[in-house]
């Protein structure tokens, strides 16, 4: 019996160090040799400083910019300590109710833009962290962009082209496009329009 529970105990200690401190401690060499970018949360810098990640999205409401798919964390839009779903079904019509208001919103923000909704804009992902929207959820968004922001269409489409995803060897999932990305792209358009137009008005 003493026999058994020594080779029980010692059988369990191996593999606590085994499973728990030389596994875990080997994929995290590993992580952080071959995929560094990824291990360390695939965090975004801009002029040496951290941004956000791109794993995570986050909240954009002024009209100059790309909005971000609504996100249905507490306390906050895309709090990444509390991610979570709205819960509601298909057939919730609280749902519905969310839906309209969503539509009826981005409708007021760009009166002149007729197309469909993208249903990216109007429902919340699983997780309420997703980065990402559809290529036709950015596009719809052009025409208010440039008229909020004074960017021409043409330089805002391909700002877009540039910061478009591919699917996975070509065919795994749909093009995506990250929003906080775009957005430090087209900000720093704003700065460089700025900028070139306060020289303008020295000279």
């Amino acid at each position: 019996m003493i026999k058994d529970i020594k080779t029980a105990l010692l059988l369990f200690l191996v593999l606590a160090v085994m499973t728990g401190l030389i596994y875990s401690m080997a994929m995290t060499g590993i992580g952080q040799v071959v995929f560094p970018h990824q291990a360390n949360g695939s965090l975004i810098r801009q002029h040496g400083r951290v941004v956000g990640s791109s794993l995570i999205g986050q909240h954009f409401r002024e009209a100059r910019y790309f909005w971000s798919r609504p996100s249905a964390t507490s306390p906050v839009p895309y709090n990444g300590s509390g991610s979570s779903a709205s819960s509601l079904g298909p057939n919730n019509p609280v749902l519905a109710q969310h839906v309209a208001a969503r539509i009826k919103a981005l409708q007021a923000a760009d009166p002149a833009e007729k197309s469909p909704v993208p249903v990216d804009l109007v429902t919340s992902s699983a997780s309420g962290l997703d980065p990402d929207i559809s290529v036709a959820a950015a596009l719809y968004q052009i025409s208010r962009i440039a008229q909020a922001g004074g960017i021409n269409t043409v330089t805002l489409r391909h700002l877009v082209q540039q910061n478009t995803t591919q699917p996975l060897l070509g065919f795994i999932g749909e093009p995506v496009v990250n929003v906080v990305k775009l957005n430090l792209a087209l900000h720093e358009r704003y700065v460089t329009a700025q900028v070139a137009t306060s020289s303008l008005t020295t000279r």
